[in-house]
């Protein structure tokens, strides 16, 4: 390839990709800052104020249904980890079993339903089961079970690519070594497999945090997490301390990502070390 096609395709890509990026991240932008704006109207700024962050700290509403949300979705995040991860093993270590393929298509089936279809049949199943045992009210349980059925499935496929991914020599010379199965798993496959259990985490914890249309199905009286309460204030006008809130938002999702970046980064450059040692002993 010539110089001049070279440097016009090189620069060609870095546009698109910045294009990509202001694409994605000037809303985001724009929303922290009208989060200032001193003018009750969000899209007319009027100079810097801090007051909607102020009305922010008096509105229950919000404040309560913002730590529903966190709740809802810490409690997601560790379910759907674990559940992923057992069924990405069933997967992947055994790949013969009776009702393997029907196992599979329904892990990954939410992958690909519309989340209508997911929250209304949920609703069906659980109001049937209310109705036969009494329980369980429409409320944060609930919700939970909706977005564990999705981040489960989120979960999966995640864990899933890493563990195929991994030399299979390495728990067959572990338990040549005398480790039991379940010495193989915690000393062996769970370190290697740690990157991907974080990134299942923090991406099934964001997919809750922000859920509607589940959210919508399943939540009852008192339970109105977030994204309802923000959804049902857009029609009849937002106000900045929506933008408010969703700036906190950012703020704690972008510093457990900056977080879990730098602890994913410092175990995958002591494992390079480690290796590096052991190929030298």
């Amino acid at each position: 390839m010539k110089p001049k096609a070279a440097h016009f395709y090189r620069w060609f890509g870095r546009g698109w990709l910045g294009l990509g990026y202001l694409f994605l991240y000037v809303p985001i932008v724009a929303l922290v800052i009208y989060s200032f704006n001193d003018s009750p109207i969000p899209n007319v700024w009027r100079g810097f104020t801090l007051k909607w962050y102020a009305a922010l700290a008096s509105d229950t509403e919000m404040l309560a249904g913002l730590w529903l949300s966190l709740k809802i979705a810490f409690l997601t995040a560790c379910g759907s980890v674990v559940l992923g991860t057992l069924a990405a093993f069933a997967l992947v270590k055994y790949k013969r079993f009776s009702g393997r393929t029907l196992f599979s298509g329904m892990v990954t089936a939410p992958l690909v339903m519309p989340e209508v279809v997911v929250g209304l049949s949920l609703l069906l199943m659980l109001v049937s089961v209310q109705r036969a045992l009494g329980f369980p009210e429409r409320g944060m349980m609930t919700i939970w079970f909706g977005h564990l059925l999705l981040g489960m499935a989120y979960a999966t496929v995640v864990v899933q690519s890493r563990l195929q991914d991994l030399n299979p020599q390495l728990e067959e010379a572990a338990m040549d070594l005398g480790a039991r199965p379940h010495q193989v798993f915690w000393l062996v496959t769970l370190p290697m497999i740690a990157q991907s259990l974080v990134s299942a985490w923090l991406l099934t914890f964001t997919i809750s945090l922000d859920d509607v249309v589940i959210s919508a199905f399943l939540s009852g009286p008192g339970s109105t997490t977030m994204p309802l309460v923000i959804f049902s204030r857009a029609r009849l006008g937002l106000n900045p301390s929506v933008n408010a809130v969703a700036t906190l938002i950012i703020v704690i999702v972008s510093v457990g990502v900056v977080v879990a970046s730098y602890l994913i980064a410092r175990a995958e450059r002591q494992r390079q070390r480690d290796m590096a040692a052991a190929a030298k002993a």
